[in-house]
């Protein structure tokens, strides 16, 4: 791959090797459905006693996990339920559309880049399907958009990455943050009824990929530092280290990019206080938020096999920062 700046590309041409994964027929029924969404929030190992990270059964075990609980579904026969026009306006008001689709694209680009660096074929085809399944998030929220009417920036054309590993590095660290805090808006939009039961069914694949994705980036982490040798370890930990920083800065508030026309434009990646007051009744404190975060993040990694490491920054801090929050008096979110 040559182009320094593309506009989409094929995963597969990137990636040698690589073929699509056969997906479900447009006609699946509800069982088949359902089936398959359960089995991508469960899988176990068979193989007894510890996976020891770095070891050529941890790698092993990790790639068959991320093959096993694969969810064909077809973002082309999803069916976007009608809305009322107060939910439909709720929904395009929300400031998370024109960054999640971008998000997804340059995801699917970078770890498709790294992908191709691999020399162990299973790792080489779990991060091409990873990349293969962002590259399905982003056509979802491509055809939702255009189901709903929601404007969208035009995003410039992504930029091929020249280090590959540090792209993956900043884009797995990105989605332990995000997939974090979108499990409980998520759970939180839920339960307040901002998005219908229909639109929650639809987009819930979406967000146990999410948990799959960050599940093999925690393990990826944990496998590739094994094998380092002391100076490249030492190199590879401040990368880590620089990674979390640049991804704490971007938090902090609003980041401005330019569009393909020039045209500059606001997007908010520390919108979890906002958004959890845009998607639930009434107000919601700052301890009910991360106390539901918590309980949607241990939730869904539940069903993995408790031998694989789990991403452990966020819940740690969270964890730690609820120790010196004091509980509200009136708590209508985590009941």
């Amino acid at each position: 791959m040559n182009q320094s700046v593309i506009d989409e590309f094929d995963i597969e041409k990137i990636v040698p090797g690589f073929t699509v994964p056969t997906v479900s027929p447009q006609n699946a029924d509800r069982a088949t459905i359902e089936a398959a969404n359960e089995n991508t929030r469960h899988w176990h190992s068979r193989v007894p006693g510890s996976l020891e990270p770095g070891s050529s059964t941890h790698l092993r075990e990790i790639c068959r996990m991320f093959r096993d609980t694969f969810n064909p579904y077809r973002p082309s026969v999803l069916d976007w339920p009608g809305l009322d026009p107060e939910t439909l306006q709720r929904i395009v008001s929300l400031p998370i559309w024109d960054i999640a689709v971008q998000t997804e694209g340059r995801a699917r680009l970078r770890i498709s880049a790294y992908a191709k660096t691999m020399t162990n074929p299973d790792m080489r085809d779990a991060l091409a399907l990873n990349a293969w399944e962002e590259s399905r998030h982003k056509e979802v929220l491509s055809k939702m958009v255009a189901a709903y009417g929601i404007p969208l920036a035009r995003a410039a054309p992504y930029k091929y990455p020249r280090d590959a590993e540090w792209a993956y590095l900043v884009t797995g660290y990105s989605e332990c943050i995000d997939s974090f805090f979108a499990f409980g808006l998520f759970e939180l939009a839920r339960r307040s009824t901002f998005f219908p039961p229909e639109l929650i069914d639809t987009f819930e694949p979406v967000m146990q990929e999410e948990c799959r994705h960050i599940l093999l980036f925690a393990n990826w982490v944990a496998w590739h530092r094994c094998g380092l040798s002391r100076w490249r370890r030492i190199r590879f930990e401040f990368r880590v280290l620089a990674a979390w920083c640049i991804l704490g800065w971007q938090r902090i508030g609003l980041v401005r990019t330019i569009d393909v026309d020039g045209h500059e434009h606001k997007q908010d990646y520390n919108f979890t206080v906002s958004g959890a007051k845009s998607v639930s009744a009434g107000e919601v404190s700052v301890h009910e938020i991360m106390t539901v975060c918590l309980q949607e993040n241990d939730r869904r990694f539940a069903g993995y096999d408790a031998r694989l490491l789990r991403p452990t920054m966020m819940p740690g801090i969270v964890r730690f920062a609820l120790r010196f929050m004091r509980r509200p008096k009136k708590n209508n979110v985590t009941k």
